[in-house]
C-alpha cells in the first residue's frame, strides 16, 4: 500500500457563501463520493488558507452540517480581530473557491443518540453544536437543551435554524439564548441555576475559554460528573500538517525498534516501531490512514487508547489527567517507552 501523503490532495469547491450574521459566514462544499468524508455530528474539517508570508497556514473549523439530513459538508466561520485565516475566508471566498482540505477528524461527538444531552455555546461555538443537535433530533430519542451565549441579537448564529428546529420538536429541543447585552455575563451560580433544572446525562461545551471555565465551575457546582463533560478546544495550529511528513529511519538498530500492534477501524497490524518517531508518523508511512488533523497535539484527533505497553508523549494538553490515567494518548505525539506496545484507535 502507497504511502497516504503520496496521494493528491483533497480539494474542495465551495458551492455556496452564506453570510450568517455581520461577523460570520458558511461555505458549503459538495461531499465527496470517498468514504473519506464520511463524518460524524460534532467532527471539523481542516482548511489550508494560501498566505502570501508563508505560502499557506492551517486551520480547523466545525462542520456545522449533519451527516443525518445535509448532502452537502458546511463549515461557518467567525471573523476574529487579527485572525489571518477567518478574515481570508470572509473577505475573499466565493462561489467557486477551491481549498485543500484534510478528511473530517475529531472526538466532540456523541456516544448515543438516546441520551438526555446540555449543550453550551459560545459565539461560532454553536457551529458543531447544531450539527449534533440535528443529527441527535433526527436519529434518536434525545431530549436537548441549547444555551447559548452571545454579546447581543446581531451575534446569534443560526438563529432562524435553531428557531426552525424548536418548532419541529417542541418536546424534544430547548434553546436558551444569553445575551450579554441583556443578562451580563454568564456566571458559574447562574448557569448552575439553569444546569439544576435540565438533568441530563452529558454536557457538550463549545466557546471562547472564559466562557467555557464558567460552564465547567456551574457544572461543578451541581455535582455534575466530569467524566461526562465533553469540550471544543481550537488553537491557531503553528505548522502545517498538509505537510509531507519526513520518512522514518529505515536504518535503526534492532534495539531501537518497538513492536507495535495496532488496532483501527476492524483491522490489527503490527508494526516495527522506531523509538524516536511517533505513532501517526510511523502509521501513515506504512500506509495505515490513522485519524489526524492538527499533528501538534491540539486537537485531539489522533487519540487513541494504549492497552499494553508504555507511550511518551512530548505535547498532551488537550487531554485531561483522567484520559491520561485511562491509557488515551495522542498519536501525533506517542513515542514508545517499552519494548512492546499496543494501542487502539475508536
Amino acid at each position: 500500500m502507497g504511502d497516504v501523503h503520496d496521494r493528491p490532495p483533497n480539494r474542495l469547491v465551495v458551492t455556496t457563501v452564506i453570510r450568517e450574521t455581520p461577523t460570520s459566514v458558511s461555505l458549503t462544499f459538495a461531499r465527496p463520493r470517498s468514504d473519506e468524508f464520511q463524518y460524524r455530528p460534532g467532527q471539523f474539517l481542516t482548511l489550508r488558507i494560501p498566505s502570501d508570508e508563508c505560502g499557506a497556514v492551517a486551520r480547523c473549523y466545525s462542520l456545522s452540517s449533519s451527516p443525518s439530513t445535509d448532502d452537502d459538508l458546511k463549515v461557518t466561520v467567525k471573523r476574529t480581530r487579527g485572525g489571518y485565516a477567518s478574515n481570508w475566508i470572509c473577505d475573499h471566498v466565493s462561489v467557486g473557491t477551491s481549498i485543500e482540505v484534510l478528511p473530517p477528524a475529531g472526538t466532540f461527538t456523541p456516544r448515543s443518540y438516546d441520551d438526555d444531552l446540555l449543550m453550551f455555546a459560545g459565539g461560532s461555538g454553536i457551529t458543531p453544536i447544531l450539527s449534533i443537535v440535528k443529527s441527535v433530533l433526527a436519529e434518536g430519542s434525545a431530549k436537548i437543551v441549547v444555551v447559548y451565549a452571545n454579546r447581543g441579537d446581531e451575534d446569534v448564529i443560526f438563529a432562524r435554524d435553531l428557531d426552525r428546529l424548536c418548532r419541529a420538536y417542541p418536546d424534544r429541543l430547548t434553546v436558551i439564548h444569553w445575551l450579554e447585552s441583556l443578562q451580563g455575563l454568564p456566571t458559574p451560580d447562574l448557569l448552575a441555576g439553569l444546569i439544576w433544572s435540565f438533568p441530563a446525562t452529558a454536557a457538550f461545551l463549545c466557546g471562547p475559554a472564559p466562557f467555557m471555565a464558567a460552564v465547567r465551575d456551574g457544572l461543578a457546582l451541581t455535582g455534575f460528573d466530569q467524566r461526562r463533560v465533553y469540550a471544543e478546544i481550537f488553537t491557531s495550529l503553528s505548522g502545517d500538517p498538509f505537510a509531507v511528513i519526513p520518512s522514518p529511519d529505515n536504518g535503526s538498530e534492532p534495539g531501537d525498534l518497538v513492536k507495535c500492534r495496532v488496532e483501527l477501524d476492524g483491522r490489527s497490524y503490527t508494526l516495527d516501531w522506531p523509538r524516536d518517531v511517533t505513532l501517526l508518523d510511523l502509521l501513515l508511512h506504512a500506509g495505515i490512514d490513522a485519524p489526524h488533523a492538527c499533528r501538534e497535539g491540539e486537537c485531539g484527533a489522533c487519540a487513541c487508547t494504549v492497552i499494553e505497553g508504555e507511550v511518551a508523549m512530548d505535547r498532551s494538553d488537550v487531554l485531561d489527567a483522567e484520559d491520561i490515567g485511562n491509557g488515551v494518548a495522542l498519536g501525533c505525539q506517542a513515542r514508545p517507552v517499552t519494548d512492546e506496545v499496543t494501542v487502539t484507535f475508536q
